[in-house]
């Protein structure tokens, strides 16, 4: 990478940490008491327990579900050499949310439940989901080969496996409700154990991604530029793509199914710079993390007291940026 993106990658880097600073201020401020939960919390016990116990971690927790989808994002574009990808794009979104759906009826447990053993269970439970999503749309695709069939296997995927979800929830009707809320996408239910997962498995997401950026910087010459470097390709692909359903599966078993994200983040970073792989998945997850927050902090916002579903706000942002791209490229 030469000098000037590297410097470029850096400013932005620097500029998204700031914008996601920011949105955190803005986030602890934004509530039915407002900013006077935040002025008085030194002096009165209840505003300092709504301000450490409610809007902190939720203000971090969206953050880092955002981050995490931005990473799965850039992870997805990267090694399947398609700028449409997204986290769900295998199907995982959908086997995340049988494995949350299966555990809930099961255990009878809700998402509002904030100890550890729910939290781990619940992340558990939708990391495997989706890694079997995966592990179906790769053996039904043949590979990664083929982007079509890849495609078309993870819609297959899916489906089933959404089906399966429903099949779930019809049988026990007492999680509808729950499940209804992971649907839509919400930050509500975001604890300190759910920071804290969150945080550990973007860490752990980090490291692959990281470590494996020349090998897809390497893919994106083609699969056979990259075995003749000396790639180990079925390591490089068993890795990410476990880095890809434990970001998903995280992300979606804390804040539900957030539509976007990971599809927009990755593209407003091209957008402004052209990073390698390395600076991409970091740059990435920042602005994964700034876009979630900020669709948190509107979506709490816009009807207040009311909350929308924080998934219906990142779609209609989503949605209307790649309507936008789409407009503006068709000029």
């Amino acid at each position: 990478m030469s000098e000037a993106p590297a410097r470029r990658s850096i400013v932005l880097a620097v500029a998204l940490l700031g914008l996601g600073i920011a949105l955190a201020l803005l986030s602890v401020g934004v509530g039915s008491a407002g900013f006077e939960s935040v002025l008085h919390a030194a002096d009165d016990p209840l505003a300092l327990q709504i301000v450490r116990d409610i809007r902190l971690p939720r203000t971090l927790g969206a953050w880092l579900a955002g981050a995490l989808l931005g990473l799965g994002g850039a992870l997805a574009q990267g090694l399947f050499r398609n700028p449409l990808a997204d986290p769900y794009l295998l199907g995982s979104a959908s086997g995340a949310n049988l494995g949350v759906a299966l555990l809930l009826a099961a255990l009878g447990l809700s998402p509002a439940a904030g100890d550890w053993a729910s939290r781990l269970g619940m992340t558990g439970a939708a990391f495997f989901g989706a890694l079997l999503a995966v592990g179906l749309t790769l053996v039904l695709a043949r590979g990664v080969q083929q982007t079509l069939r890849l495609l078309l296997a993870g819609v297959v995927v899916s489906m089933i496996l959404g089906a399966a979800a429903s099949l779930v929830m019809l049988r026990v009707p007492d999680i509808l409700r729950a499940m209804q809320a992971f649907a839509l996408g919400t930050t509500g239910f975001l604890g300190w154990p759910a920071v804290a997962l969150l945080a550990l498995a973007w860490v752990v997401c980090l490291v692959p991604a990281i470590g494996f950026a020349r090998a897809l910087d390497a893919l994106t010459l083609g699969e056979a530029t990259a075995a003749s470097l000396g790639i180990p390709l079925s390591a490089v692909r068993l890795m990410l793509v476990a880095a890809l359903s434990l970001a998903t599966g995280a992300a979606v078993a804390q804040v539900g199914l957030v539509a976007f994200v990971g599809l927009v983040a990755p593209h407003l970073v091209r957008a402004i710079v052209r990073p390698t792989h390395r600076w991409l998945s970091m740059l990435a997850a920042l602005m994964g993390g700034a876009l979630l927050l900020a669709a948190d902090v509107l979506a709490r916002w816009v009807l207040a007291p009311q909350e929308l579903p924080v998934g219906v706000v990142t779609a209609l942002l989503g949605g209307g940026y790649l309507l936008w791209l789409m407009h503006r490229r068709s000029l």
